[in-house]
């Protein structure tokens, strides 16, 4: 079995924790452990690993994600000290049907055509209850070329997820659904045959690929041009298959649901009581905090009076007086605020948060890089101060600018500065300039934490004014 994660998502319901180079999956948005923050993609690898080692299996684990995620994806997976056999990466995100056309070419290719792949979100939360003996079931059923779904029996007519309508006694698939009005998600509730639909799929590499191949032909198509016209390519030690730029612009963008689910016969549902949360809300990802005896859940010092039922994140304390029924989200650059219930409409301010601050909606303050992150200290419109963290061995592209000049100062670790053709090695309080232009790059070649505040000036700042000369992580 191959354990295939998407996590090409952008999470935009839950802004301002995630933005577009920090998606949902990625950020950590769980309340915290003795150790860490667990991110919603940590937790969907720890949980297959472990399933893997119940079943007595070696863990093969594909990941397919956008390549500007890649290296979040990886660094978080070390952290867990889980190892990924393959990425796959692509350029852009055109829904479930082509990236687990691409998982199943992918696995063909390298394990067979009846290889079973256990295909997940990376961004749903799911308790270990239950959880082996539904794969168990899907596998079964699975071996005998079922398309195998898993529909969550739902606890209240929520109208954020779509329904799978399963025949009772039979389990034959009747028909898929997409997010229904109230009224009619209460008639789906109280019928018992409509389950919450998961987003999560068993099945074999072939039998999915001749699916597609008969009821969606041109993704089959092109999934399987592309395929053969990428190559594999060692990233940062790491093996990945880079999906051809040019022709994934063709695709066509489309869900697996509507692709194939909906219009095949081989359809098998495994209906289950997991304790599923697609976390899709502050309303949902609140319920995994604790609530203190005014229902109020939090993960800093809230002092509150006469404030009920209220969700707060925050990384400094807050004061509520009279406050009900509100979510507060402060992030470091973005303060969120709405009524209990209306956080999803975030998605309708988005395009003109977009039109107005289109760096808030990337990024936060702290964007990660494949050899470490940088965050702004403090910016203008002609100066801007940051702090850069390179991790040890690892180096900075080969660089330069055409509207800034630089100053580099060292305060902790040590660094390797590349500037046109002279190598200079500086320690901490040490420092150089970096003129408008001049090819240059950093470098930690130590064994702890290379730390860098970085003086920009100029009369463009923006992070587009890079020239990659050479790099090490095959970034364009």
């Amino acid at each position: 079995m191959v354990v295939s994660i998407l996590c090409g998502g952008s999470g935009t319901r839950l802004f301002p924790l995630s933005r577009e180079l920090l998606p949902k999956q990625f950020a950590h948005i769980l309340p915290k452990t003795d150790k860490y923050a667990t991110s919603l993609f940590q937790e969907t690898l720890a949980r297959n690993v472990a399933l893997c080692a119940e079943q007595g299996r070696e863990p093969k684990i594909q990941i397919i994600t956008n390549e500007s995620l890649y290296f979040l994806a990886k660094d978080q997976a070390h952290d867990l000290g889980v190892q990924i056999d393959h990425f796959i990466l692509e350029s852009y995100g055109k829904n479930t049907a082509p990236a687990l056309a691409m998982a199943a070419l992918h696995t063909q290719k390298h394990y067979g055509g009846d290889e079973i792949i256990l295909a997940l979100p990376s961004d749903h939360l799911i308790a270990k209850d239950n959880y082996q003996s539904c794969i168990e079931q899907a596998l079964e059923q699975a071996r005998h070329n079922q398309i195998v779904t898993f529909g969550i029996t739902p606890t209240s007519p929520h109208t954020g997820y779509g329904y799978i309508r399963v025949e009772q006694g039979s389990g034959r698939v009747l028909g898929f659904y997409e997010k229904p009005e109230s009224k009619t998600a209460q008639k789906y509730v109280d019928s018992g045959e409509y389950f919450w639909n998961s987003g999560m799929f068993c099945f074999k590499a072939s039998v999915l690929l001749d699916g597609l191949k008969h009821h969606a032909n041109d993704i089959y198509t092109l999934c399987e041009e592309i395929f053969a016209q990428s190559q594999s390519q060692i990233i940062d030690e790491q093996e990945c298959v880079r999906l051809d730029r040019e022709l994934s612009q063709g695709l066509r963008e489309e869900s697996i649901d509507y692709a194939l689910m909906e219009k095949a016969d081989n359809i098998a549902c495994i209906t289950s009581q997991l304790r599923w949360s697609d976390v899709g809300s502050f309303e949902s990802l609140s319920e995994e905090y604790p609530k203190d005896a005014q229902n109020n859940a939090t993960n800093t010092h809230f002092i509150a009076k006469d404030s009920r039922n209220n969700f707060i994140l925050s990384s400094r304390p807050v004061v509520g007086v009279g406050v009900e029924d509100m979510i507060i989200v402060d992030s470091d650059d973005c303060l969120l605020v709405s009524k209990m219930g209306e956080s999803a409409r975030i998605k309708e301010v988005l395009p003109r948060l977009r039109e107005s601050y289109p760096e808030l909606a990337r990024t936060h303050r702290t964007t990660y890089r494949p050899w470490g992150s940088y965050t702004i200290l403090l910016e203008s419109s002609f100066y801007k101060i940051k702090q850069i963290i390179v991790k040890p061995k690892s180096r900075l592209s080969l660089q330069k600018h055409f509207h800034r000049n630089e100053h580099w100062i060292i305060v902790n670790g040590s660094a390797v500065v590349q500037l046109g053709d002279k190598e200079i090695f500086l320690q901490t309080n040490q420092s150089t300039y970096i003129p408008m232009g001049q090819p240059h790059r950093l470098e930690n070649p130590g064994k702890i934490p290379l730390v860098v505040i970085e003086v920009q000036m100029g009369e463009y700042l923006g992070e587009d004014d890079i020239v990659r000369l050479a790099d090490d992580y095959a970034r364009k």
